[in-house]
């Protein structure tokens, strides 16, 4: 038995409310699943129609099975492992521009569309000075948009109760300026009349947003058991963990219209998402590339057994709580809780997250989630965090490319492993070539954006933790942080 509205004899018809870029794991596991919900618990009673970005993906797929898909939630919630699955009866169906390119400039037409959303990957909002008005369709995503946004334009007469919300998830900063902006460039490029251009600005509204949620995708390696276990058959099975988190900068009217609240989801309207991208970055992402190196060195492989070993899981959590949190202009109690949800996902026992993967790039990923964090800690305390100072020695240590015996497979640019590869080619072991070696590193301002030596005591503090990690090996001078 295949899934279907025939099959499934819950399904509903809703009116396409909702416009979306992106037939992906993350935005089915994430958009699409809020609409659902939205719809079941507030009355939100509108439906997705699909745009397929790239002319291959899933939209067939889609189509085939009346919109409806199977998610599985999984994860860790208030300190207990949860696995839940439903169908997401929220598409209505799925358009690809490159065979169907009328019927999706149609989708403008339609007076009940308000919202917009997309996720195109983070080179999706790009412009490109080759795309035409008349190509069918335009190459890039804002490209097929402004087509799109112009063809609205003129079937309601520059109407500016028929302008859009317009909400992108790429994971690019600023994502729905960048949107806008491209969009305005297209208007002049193909000399679109002004009047276009004045109801993009005062009839739509383009909100930047910040997206989380780890969506694992087809779960391959299961699905015989999975269509055991359901009883149909699905070709889009997807699987996201528990936590979501939506991030939405615009006027607070919006959130009238898109009653998340409501419904119970974990969004959040905002007038400025900059604190919130930046508690992101700083605490789940900067505790993750703090650990990295540490855990690494230490003997293990996964961010789960990290967190629950008794030594690693006291640095990682002393670092977050004591020297990354208090660098963090909101309030205090909101980045404890956020922290705490955090350090549960991590330990999430249905994803096996390898440090190894989280390593790619290690020395650009220090310098954007935990720089930031130790630069305002000595501007704030006067004094050094000795866990963010010590991952630095470890990040050290790691690009040397050995664990023991084993030889670390190092993935970063290949001038930042010439710059390790001759630096430690040249220490000898001997306290004064360590610190050579640390200065040599502090100093490549091409990855730092200054020089680190500059910062009051680092280069003596991190030579002292890499003599004593080089020394004493990791287990032993780690636990002289974690005392």
């Amino acid at each position: 038995m295949k899934l279907n509205k025939e099959t499934y004899k819950e399904y509903k018809k809703y009116p396409e409310r909702v416009l979306q870029f992106g037939e992906g794991n993350f935005l089915r596991a994430f958009v699409d699943w809020q609409i659902d919900v939205l719809n079941k618990n507030a009355n939100f009673n509108g439906s997705v129609v699909v745009v397929q970005p790239i002319e291959f993906g899933l939209v067939d797929k889609l189509n085939e099975q009346d919109g409806l898909y199977t998610l599985y939630l999984q994860g860790m919630n208030e300190g207990k492992p949860i696995k839940e699955h439903s169908i997401i009866n929220s598409i209505s169906r799925g358009v690809n521009p490159y065979t169907q390119h009328e019927e999706y400039l149609k989708i403008a037409e339609n007076p009940d569309l308000r919202f917009v959303f997309s996720n195109t990957t983070e080179a999706g909002i790009a412009y490109d000075e080759n795309d035409k008005l008349e190509d069918k369709p335009q190459k890039s995503f804002p490209g097929k948009f402004t087509a799109l946004l112009y063809r609205r334009f003129k079937t309601f007469n520059g109407e500016k109760e028929k302008g859009l919300i317009i909400i992108p998830c790429e994971l690019i900063d600023r994502n729905g300026d960048k949107l806008k902006k491209i969009v305005l460039q297209y208007a002049k490029l193909w000399n679109l009349e002004e009047g276009f251009a004045k109801w993009i600005n005062e009839a739509n509204t383009f909100c930047s947003t910040l997206v989380d949620r780890i969506v694992p995708g087809y779960p391959r390696d299961t699905i015989k058991e999975i269509t055991e276990e359901l009883g149909y058959e699905d070709n889009l099975v997807n699987v996201g963990e528990h936590f979501h988190l939506f991030i939405i900068e615009g006027p607070e009217w919006i959130e009238k219209e898109f009653p998340a609240s409501k419904a119970g989801l974990n969004v959040k309207f905002v007038k400025a998402m900059a604190p919130y991208r930046t508690r992101k970055v700083r605490i789940l992402n900067g505790s993750h590339t703090s650990l990295v190196p540490v855990s690494y060195l230490y003997g293990l492989d996964t961010v789960a057994e990290s967190v629950d070993h008794e030594v690693i899981g006291k640095f990682i959590r002393d670092t977050i709580y004591e020297e990354i949190i208090p660098t963090l202009d909101l309030p205090a109690e909101e980045l404890k809780y956020y922290a705490g949800v955090v350090l549960e996902r991590f330990m999430n026992p249905f994803v096996k997250h390898y440090l190894m993967s989280i390593s790619l790039n290690s020395m650009s990923k220090y310098e954007t989630r935990d720089l930031p964090s130790l630069l305002q800690y000595v501007k704030t305390k006067g004094q050094l965090p000795k866990r963010l100072v010590f991952s630095l020695a470890a990040l050290i240590e790691f690009y040397k490319g050995k664990r023991g015996e084993e030889t670390i497979k190092l993935n970063d640019d290949e001038d930042i492993l010439e710059l390790y590869k001759t630096a430690w080619g040249k220490c000898d072991g001997s306290d004064e070539a360590i610190k050579t070696l640390v200065t040599t590193v502090l100093g490549y301002e091409k990855v730092w954006k200054m020089n680190l030596n500059e910062v009051s005591g680092l280069t003596d503090a991190v030579t002292g933790y890499l003599i004593n990690i080089e020394k004493l090996g990791m287990k032993e001078a780690v636990k002289e942080i974690v005392k």
